[in-house]
């Protein structure tokens, strides 16, 4: 696999299965490079689980990518193609589902950063939705991805297999900030 330079990217999306490790990998993105974070559910979510209109949320992702500088990640799958466009990288984490329906699991009931706070998950039919998402995600969002990279093929991309190569890269790349602002000084 070739070494990814992080430092050359401006726009970048992470998409990928439910517990994949998006939102673990664009916080330590943000703090390595600088770059403003968004998380997709937390601009999408309204009180009580209420969802925007079509129109609503398609406005407010074009102000999000309308920016100079930014890491999105969150699938939404409807709106990905929009974000993929203006991207300068998309970083792709295909793990394992057994891996992600753990993650999920540990992570259920328990505050997160990456969700609007005043939303408590709950165990009903969407939760069950959620869940079947995420063990479906190779038949049903991966072929959207992957021919997001086929439409799009001057995009950089990118792809994690495992959290073990994941950890590698984020290790790679603080060591090379670490060298570039020693290097600046």
């Amino acid at each position: 696999m070739a070494e990814l330079n992080i430092f050359e990217y401006k726009r970048i999306i992470i998409v990928g299965n439910n517990g994949s490790g998006k939102s673990f990998l664009t916080k330590e993105l943000s703090t390595i490079t600088s770059l403003p974070l968004v998380h997709l559910d937390v601009e999408f979510w309204r009180p009580n689980w209420e969802k925007p209109t079509k129109e609503e949320w398609i406005k407010q992702q074009t102000e999000l990518i309308s920016k100079e500088k930014w890491i999105i990640d969150g699938n939404h799958s409807d709106t990905m193609e929009l974000r993929a466009k203006s991207a300068d990288l998309i970083l792709f984490l295909d793990i394992n589902r057994f891996i992600c329906l753990i993650s999920v699991l540990k992570r259920h009931g328990k505050k997160r950063s990456d969700m609007p706070e005043y939303l408590e998950e709950r165990l009903d039919m969407e939760y069950l939705r959620f869940f079947k998402g995420l063990w479906n995600f190779p038949k049903t969002r991966k072929p959207i991805i992957m021919d997001l990279h086929k439409k799009y093929p001057d995009k950089a991309f990118f792809v994690i297999k495992s959290r073990r190569k994941m950890n590698t890269l984020l290790n790679q790349w603080r060591d090379k900030k670490v060298q570039n602002s020693t290097t600046t000084l």
